[in-house]
């Protein structure tokens, strides 16, 4: 790794973008303090035990499913929705694994996802201007100056519902929540719709080869693959002091690992090669994603190849393409075949989400279920075309009943928008949807197999 006049600190010399202003910088250096006490979210052998996983992700042996809230909230913190995005997440990861044919490394949006980068640093209101919102880790949703204000002191609370979503995760994945012979009672409650009976169809043939496997003596009792799963945690790595207090140098190893989440990314907004971002980054050993949108050029990707994987080592650099199902077409082939032809090490994946919000006349932020899944077929077609892996994919989803997104076979319509609205930020893929796409990304995956 690439640490040559790295520090943990060496990024505060650098232009810090979509950073909040602290009027009280004591209390936020005592806090900064008292985080870089506390224990680690996640172990530097788990961080290098992901990197294996997508190496295989960047050789097509696996695929990357990356999915969780837009941004996680104080407010709404409760373990039945941690449960049922945990829940969706198994659901699309059997639904990818069994029709798909295709292992999946399975990667949360949570335990994290605190802090939001923003359009602009003001909001304005009859008149009256105040800080934008920038995540529950910063300020808060209430549009009054109090809440407005960068509170350092967020920072802890953030870190400990991180550790306790982290407790619970790592109790469903190991504690017999994602058991093989218990896939019969994943479907959620109030997913019925034609997926849900498709996946339950699935979920019938699972039994029997499962009844098949126990009569050669091989049951989920013995074999821990079939009673556990891996489960992994990431999240933007934005406000960069949360992060280097939660930086730690492995005594095994003597090298440092991003602690906060097993792997860390940076934004559209944040990427600039000669911003703190990316030279925090390139001194940890973490997999690292970056968003990639419509206006990148070939030199801006081989940059941040050359800061974030120097050495071109296979699971390290996950790029996650973020164009808009009306521009893929046009903008990634001829960017694709540009970086084919270095051989670089790289996932590639698709965040189908950001590139398609838009206003809805109802005056809703959405985004169209249509629109994301023509992203992610163009995606998989060009990868195609060029001979390259169409890696992973990166949705801002969750578990509960939302209507944010129109269209998918519940039909959702602007109309509807208002019935449960009720994300941080941006519009997510309710769990009907998400299974929904699963099974459309499944059909792909076993093309790309035949």
């Amino acid at each position: 790794m690439q640490t040559k006049n790295w520090n943990l600190k060496s990024w505060r010399e650098k232009v810090a973008l979509q950073q909040p202003i602290y009027k009280d910088l004591k209390a936020l250096n005592d806090i900064e303090e008292e985080l870089s006490k506390y224990p680690p979210l996640v172990f530097a052998g788990e961080i290098r035990t992901l990197k294996q996983h997508l190496a295989k992700v960047s050789r097509g042996e696996a695929f990357l499913l990356q999915g969780g809230d837009c941004a996680e909230s104080f407010a709404d913190f409760n373990a039945v929705k941690i449960r049922d995005l945990f829940k969706v997440i198994l659901q699309m990861a059997i639904v990818l694994t069994y029709a798909g044919a295709c292992p999946i490394v399975k990667v949360g949006r949570l335990a994290g996802q605190f802090a939001k980068p923003r359009s602009s640093d003001t909001e304005t209101i009859d008149g009256v201007t105040l800080p934008s919102y920038r995540g529950d880790i910063i300020n808060g949703t209430e549009f009054s100056a109090e809440a407005r204000e960068a509170d350092p002191k967020r920072i802890l609370k953030a870190y400990h519902q991180s550790a306790a979503t982290l407790n619970l995760i790592r109790a469903f994945a190991q504690g017999g929540l994602a058991d093989l012979s218990q896939v019969q009672r994943w479907n959620l409650d109030f997913v019925e719709s034609a997926q849900s009976k498709r996946f339950q169809e699935m979920a019938d043939k699972i039994t029997q080869a499962l009844a098949f496997m126990e009569a050669c003596g091989i049951t989920s009792q013995n074999t821990p693959t079939l009673h556990e799963t891996e489960f992994f945690t990431s999240h933007e790595a934005l406000l960069l002091n949360y992060e280097e207090a939660l930086t730690r140098k492995d005594h095994l190893t003597d090298k440092w690992y991003e602690c906060s989440a097993h792997m860390l990314w940076i934004g559209e907004r944040t990427r600039n090669l000669d911003g703190a971002h990316l030279e925090f980054l390139r001194g940890v050993e973490n997999p690292l994603g970056v968003k990639i949108g419509p206006n990148a050029l070939k030199d801006d990707i081989l940059g941040i190849c050359d800061i974030l994987n120097p050495h071109n080592e296979a699971g390290r650099l996950n790029l996650i393409v973020r164009m808009g199902a009306e521009v893929i077409q046009e903008r990634l082939p001829k960017l694709l075949e540009s970086i084919k032809r270095e051989g670089r090490e790289i996932v590639w994946s698709i965040d189908p989400m950001h590139g398609n919000t838009r206003k809805a006349s109802s005056g809703y932020k959405t985004r169209s279920f249509d629109a994301i899944l023509s992203e992610v077929k163009a995606f998989f077609e060009i990868h195609k075309s060029i001979g390259t892996y169409a890696g992973g994919v990166h949705l801002e989803m969750t578990g509960a009943d939302v209507t944010e997104c129109v269209g998918g076979m519940q039909a959702i319509t602007e109309e509807n928008l208002g019935c449960n609205y009720n994300t941080q930020c941006d519009p997510r893929l309710n769990a009907s949807q998400a299974v929904e796409l699963s099974f459309l990304i499944a059909d792909v995956l076993r093309n790309r197999r035949i």
